[in-house]
């Protein structure tokens, strides 16, 4: 006897969408390590920052006047410029995919178009840090905690103020751990593990060293050669001028009954102290 089954009659079966799955994106770490600053409207595309020198107060003379002394300083200013730019990403939401979904799908859109313009933010803001003049670490070379504690002290011998920020490709810092983790490393404790060679093995969370703050980002280029170049930095080091942070438009095509969903973003990055930053060049084959 023939029996008609979910399978001989699947295409009468409405399918059961289950939460959507997003595609994992890196978070954006970048943002909160640098000095941001707010672009109003209708006030140009460039952004000036101010720059101040280092000045040095002198031993007085008690019934002298300070004019004409070495204490009596003129204090001269320069000038960093962050040009701002568009970022954007689009597609067309035809009519027949959102009246069919069982999802909302210009919701999905939105977080999906708002995590690309995170990522893009991070990964111009990483591009900077092959532009310090300041460097450690060499290319094909595993990163090691001496590199960390020689670029710390290129920033403290440079006056950076802290906190000091370090941001790295997952696969160059990897080696960091592993020296951390290492049994009865004696550069980071006596018997047995330290207290930070034990957190990289609970957590790989490598944490503070040397005074810098270790973070992780997927978000970097990697050369021909599998190096990357991370950054160690103070947060006066580079900038972020941001005019608008995400706008999210829908236009109608009514030819094509289709939505044209559209997310753009204003911002701008540059440099602004070099002598706050350091590049760390690493392989990025973790073995």
């Amino acid at each position: 006897m023939a029996n008609s089954t979910t399978t001989s009659l699947a295409s009468l079966i409405s399918p059961i969408v289950q939460e959507a799955l997003f595609t994992a994106s890196e978070r954006s770490i970048m943002r909160g390590l640098v000095r941001e600053y707010a672009v109003g409207n209708n006030t140009g595309k460039i952004a000036q920052v101010p720059v101040y020198p280092v000045v040095s107060a002198e031993d007085l003379t008690e019934g002298t006047d300070m004019a004409g002394t070495s204490a009596d300083q003129t204090i001269t200013t320069t000038t960093k410029n962050i040009t701002l730019k568009e970022v954007g990403i689009m597609t067309n939401l035809t009519d027949f995919i959102r009246d069919t979904s069982e999802q909302n799908v210009v919701s999905h859109l939105g977080r999906l178009f708002g995590e690309a313009i995170a990522k893009k933010i991070d990964t111009d803001l990483i591009a900077l840090f092959a532009g310090f003049s300041f460097d450690a670490g060499a290319s094909n070379t595993e990163m090691t905690p001496q590199d960390l504690f020689e670029a710390a002290a290129k920033l403290r011998s440079n006056n950076a103020p802290g906190p000091y920020y370090g941001v790295f490709h997952p696969n160059a810092i990897f080696n960091v751990k592993k020296v951390l983790a290492t049994q009865g490393n004696t550069a980071f404790g006596g018997n047995g593990q330290s207290e930070l060679a034990n957190e990289a093995l609970r957590t790989g969370f490598v944490g503070s060293i040397a005074g810098i703050q270790i973070f992780e980002s997927s978000n970097f280029t990697v050369d021909g050669d599998d190096d990357s170049v991370g950054g160690v930095f103070s947060q006066e080091a580079l900038g972020l001028a941001m005019q608008n942070d995400l706008s999210m438009e829908m236009q109608r095509n009514a030819s094509l009954r289709s939505e044209e969903v559209v997310a753009t973003a204003r911002y701008g990055v540059a440099e602004l102290i070099d002598s706050y930053g350091v590049r760390i060049q690493a392989d990025t084959l973790a073995n």
